[in-house]
C-alpha cells in the first residue's frame, strides 16, 4: 500500500488510471444524460454534475476508488421537485431546483464538517435495501414508457406501472415506422444490457454495456443518413438536445421560493438521500479495494457538498458517490483518485468534440439503460435473499418499499426504521429491553497485557440503534492487530450488526489481522444464514440439518463418507482467509458452505458465494474451490487460461512468464508471479506437461497454500472428483520439486 502513496507510485499508476477513467466515462456519459432526462432536467445537467464532481472530489475527497456524479437515488426527488416547484413550467422548476441543489450542497458539507458520517449506521440494512428498491421501481415505472417511445405517461409510480399495458398496446395500434423504430431501439437496447453479462467474449466486454447501447443508437442515425439515404424517422421529441454554446448558456439558480415549505422539504430530501447513497456507496467500494484502504467518509462528504454547490450554480444536479461507475473503475484497474479526475476530463472532451454525435442518441436507448438500472435496484433476488436471512428482514423490506412508493423517500425510510424497531420488540417481547438500555454504555474495550490482543465486550443488545458505539471503538484498532469481540453478555444482535461485523472480519483478514467473534454459541436464529438475527433463547435442540439437505448435498455427504472426510453443509461467513489470494482482492466473499475436510486438514473443498461489484453493478457468483495446505513453501504464482483480459493481473505485479522450450504451454496459459526466477526453476518439464495434459483450472499459490478454482458455477459431483484428483496429483509433483 505504501508504494501507491509515493509520488513515484502515483506516476507509475497513471496509465492504468487514465484507462480506468476512460472506461468509466463511457458508462458515465449515457447514464448522466439519462438520469438528467429522467429528472426532467436538461440532458447537459447530468454531464455537468459528473464533470464538477469528478474534478472536485478527486482533488478534495477522502476515498481512493470512488467515482462522483449524478445518482440514481435522487431521480425521484429531482423529478418531483422540478414538476412541483415549476407549477407546470418545467424550466422554471429546474431553476428553483438548482437553488435547492446549492443549499443541499451546503448542508452536505456541514454534515461532513460536523462528522455526521456515522449517521448511516442508524439505518437498518433491510430498510435501506427497501428504499433502494423503491427508487428502482420509480425509475423503471417512468422510463419503461419512454423506452417504448411514449413520452406522455404521467402520475405516481403506481399509476405509471398501471399504464404500461397501454403503452405496449399503443405500439401495435399505431405501427408507423417512427413508433416501431423507437420501440425497437428501446427494447433492443434493453436486450443488450440483459445479455451483456452472459456473453463470455472478452473482446465484447472491452466496451461497457451502456456504450454498446449508445453505439447502436448513433449507428442507426448514420445508417439512415448514408445507407438508406432517407431522413432519420425518429421524432425530435425523442432525441437529445444540447445548447449550441455550452459555456454561454449556463442557467443560474432561482432562490425565489427559499422560504416555502415545499422548497425546504426538497432541500432536506436531497441532502438526506445524497448522504445515504454516498455513504452506502463509499462503504461498498471500500470492500472492493484490492488494497483494502478505508475511506475518510466525512472528508468525502465535505468534498461532495462543495461539488454539489458548484454543480448547482453551473446548472448541474446533486453530486453523489455512485457505485456502478465506481465498480467499473475498480474492475478496470483504477487505483487512486486520479481515475475520478480523468473520467471527468474525458466527459468534458466528449461534450466538446462529439456534440453532434451525442444529439443523435435517441431517448428510448437511454431509457432502456435506466429501466435496466431500476430493475437491478429492485431485483426480486434481493427480496428472496432477505427472506433467507430472516422473514422479518423481508417484511421490513416490503414495508419500506411500499411506503416509499406511496409517500416518498423520507416517509419510506422513516417507516422502515420504525418497522425494524417494532420487529425487534416483537422478537424480544419487550419494548423496555430497548428503552432502558439504549443510552447506557454497552461496549467495553481494553488491550490485554499478556497477549497484546484487543478485547471488546458487548452487553444488553447491539442493533442499528447503537451499532455506532461498537463501530467507534473498532475503528480505533489497527487492522493488523488481533481483536476478540465477545457477545456472551449480549442478549440480542440484529442483522445490520452481523453484516457489519462480517465486513470488519474481511478488513482485518486482508491486513493480516485477526477478528474473532465469540459468545454467540448460546444464541439462536431462525435461519442458518451468517447474517441472521441472534437472540438468547431458552435451551432447545438444534434443527437436524440432514432433513433439509438438497440432492447435491446428500451426494456430497456420501462422497465425504467414502473419502472418510468430514462434511459441513451449513453457511459460514468465515472463509479460510481467502482474501490473501489475489483472485479475491477486489471481490466480496458472501459465505462458504458445503465444506469437505480431510482428517489431516490438508485438503478443504467447498462451495463459495462471492460478488464482483456492488449494488446495481453487483454480480453474484458461486463456484467450487479446493484449498490445499502444502508441506513446504512454493513460489507465489497465478496460473490461468490465456485470454485478452490476462493483463488485468499486471497492475498486481504479475507479468506473463513464457517458456521458449514449451511454446504450447506459453500460448495456452497465463503464468505470473512476483519472483520470475524462482517460478522458472519450479516449472519443470514434468510440471508443465501436467498442466498441458489436464483440464483448465485457475491455480494460485500463497507460499504454503494452494487454491484451485473450478468453473464460474458450482461444480458437479463428477467435476469435484476430477478437481480432487487434479489437486492430489499436483501436490505429489510439487513435493518432488
Amino acid at each position: 500500500m505504501g508504494k501507491t502513496n509515493t509520488f513515484r507510485g502515483f506516476i507509475g499508476a497513471l496509465p492504468k488510471n487514465i484507462f480506468a477513467g476512460f472506461v468509466v466515462s463511457l458508462v458515465a456519459l449515457p447514464l448522466g444524460l439519462g438520469l438528467a432526462i429522467a429528472s426532467e432536467a436538461p440532458p447537459i445537467a447530468g454531464i455537468l454534475s459528473a464533470v464538477v464532481g469528478g474534478v472536485v472530489v478527486a482533488l478534495l475527497g477522502g476515498s481512493q476508488l470512488t467515482i462522483a456524479g449524478p445518482g440514481n437515488g435522487l431521480v425521484i426527488v429531482l423529478l418531483s421537485s422540478i414538476t412541483l416547484l415549476g407549477g407546470g413550467d418545467l424550466y422554471q422548476g429546474y431553476l428553483f431546483t438548482l437553488a435547492a441543489v446549492v443549499l443541499s450542497g451546503i448542508l452536505i458539507f456541514l454534515f461532513g464538517l460536523f462528522r455526521f458520517g456515522a449517521l448511516s449506521e442508524f439505518f437498518p440494512a433491510s430498510a435501506l435495501q427497501g428504499m433502494l428498491a423503491a427508487i428502482g421501481i420509480g425509475i423503471l415505472a417512468k422510463q419503461v414508457h419512454v423506452m417504448l417511445g411514449v413520452t406522455t405517461a404521467t402520475g405516481s409510480p403506481f399509476d405509471l406501472l398501471a399504464q404500461i399495458p397501454n403503452s405496449v398496446l399503443s405500439v401495435f395500434q399505431n405501427p408507423t415506422i417512427e413508433v416501431l423504430l423507437a420501440a425497437g431501439l428501446g427494447v433492443g437496447s434493453f436486450l443488450i444490457l440483459i445479455l451483456y453479462s452472459r456473453i463470455r467474449n472478452p473482446v465484447f466486454h472491452l466496451v461497457p454495456a451502456p456504450m454498446w447501447v449508445v453505439v447502436l443508437a448513433i449507428g442507426l442515425t448514420y445508417y439512415y443518413e448514408f445507407v438508406a439515404a432517407v431522413p432519420y424517422p425518429m421524432g425530435k421529441n425523442l432525441l437529445i438536445s444540447l445548447p449550441e454554446n455550452l459555456l454561454g448558456n449556463l442557467p443560474f439558480p432561482d432562490f425565489g421560493m427559499l422560504g416555502s415549505l415545499e422548497f425546504i422539504g426538497i432541500v432536506i430530501s436531497l441532502t438526506l438521500i445524497s448522504c445515504i447513497e454516498s455513504l452506502l456507496s463509499i462503504k461498498a467500494v471500500d470492500k472492493l479495494d484490492p488494497l483494502k484502504r478505508r475511506s475518510n467518509v466525512n472528508k468525502d462528504l465535505r468534498a461532495l457538498g462543495i461539488a454539489t454547490t458548484i454543480s448547482g450554480f453551473v446548472g448541474g444536479l446533486n453530486v453523489v458517490t455512485v457505485i456502478a461507475r465506481s465498480s467499473v473503475n475498480v474492475n478496470n484497474g483504477g487505483s487512486n483518485r486520479s481515475a475520478n479526475l480523468f473520467h471527468a476530463l474525458f466527459l468534458l472532451l466528449f461534450i466538446v468534440l462529439f456534440q453532434d454525435q451525442i444529439q443523435r442518441i435517441a431517448l428510448p436507448a437511454l431509457a432502456a439503460i435506466l429501466v435496466y438500472t431500476g430493475y437491478r435496484l429492485a431485483a426480486p433476488e434481493n427480496l428472496i435473499m432477505l427472506f433467507r436471512i430472516g422473514k422479518e428482514q423481508g417484511a421490513i423490506y416490503i414495508v419500506t418499499l411500499g411506503m416509499t412508493l406511496a409517500y416518498g423517500l423520507i416517509t419510506g425510510i422513516t417507516f422502515g426504521v420504525l418497522a425494524t424497531f417494532i420487529m425487534h420488540v416483537l422478537i424480544n417481547k419487550s419494548i423496555f429491553f430497548f428503552t432502558r438500555n439504549w443510552l447506557k454504555p454497552n461496549v467495553l474495550m481494553f488491550q490485554e497485557e499478556d497477549s497484546g490482543n484487543y478485547f471488546v465486550s458487548v452487553k444488553n443488545f447491539c442493533s442499528f440503534l447503537n451499532f455506532y458505539k461498537l463501530k467507534a471503538l473498532l475503528d480505533e484498532i489497527p487492522e493488523h492487530e488481533h481483536v476478540i469481540v465477545d457477545f456472551s453478555l449480549c442478549e440480542f444482535v440484529d442483522h445490520t450488526v452481523m453484516e457489519g461485523l462480517s465486513d470488519y472480519r474481511r478488513s482485518f483478514s486482508s491486513k493480516n489481522g485477526v477478528f474473532e467473534i465469540i459468545g454467540l454459541d448460546v444464541h439462536f436464529s431462525d435461519t442458518q444464514h451468517p447474517f441472521a438475527i441472534r437472540k438468547v433463547l431458552p435451551m432447545k435442540d438444534f434443527l437436524n440439518l440432514g432433513k433439509h439437505l438438497t440432492k447435491r448435498q446428500k451426494t456430497l455427504e456420501i462422497l465425504a463418507k467414502k473419502l472418510n472426510w468430514s462434511y459441513r453443509p451449513e453457511l459460514s461467513s468465515e472463509a479460510n482467509n481467502l482474501e490473501q489470494f489475489e483472485y479475491f482482492k477486489s471481490k466480496q466473499i458472501n459465505y462458504q458452505y458445503n465444506v469437505l475436510l480431510d482428517k489431516s486438514e490438508q485438503f478443504t473443498l467447498f462451495d463459495l458465494s462471492y460478488s464482483e461489484g456492488a449494488f446495481i453493478a453487483k454480480e453474484d457468483l458461486k463456484s467450487s474451490f479446493l484449498m490445499i495446505q502444502l508441506e513446504e513453501k512454493v513460489p507465489q504464482f497465478i496460473l490461468d487460461k490465456e485470454h485478452l483480459l490476462a493483463n488485468l493481473y499486471e497492475p498486481l505485479g504479475y507479468q506473463d512468464i513464457d517458456f521458449d522450450e514449451a511454446p504450447d504451454f506459453s500460448r495456452r496459459f497465463f503464468l505470473g508471479g512476483k519472483n520470475k526466477g524462482e517460478i522458472r526453476k519450479w516449472f519443470t518439464p514434468e510440471l508443465i506437461f501436467f498442466f498441458e495434459s489436464h483440464s483448465y483450472f485457475h491455480v494460485e499459490t500463497n507460499e504454503k497454500t494452494l487454491l484451485i478454482k473450478g468453473r464460474n458455477r458450482l461444480s458437479s459431483i463428477d467435476e469435484i472428483k476430477k478437481m480432487l484428483a487434479f489437486g492430489k496429483e499436483l501436490t505429489q509433483i510439487l513435493k518432488k520439486q
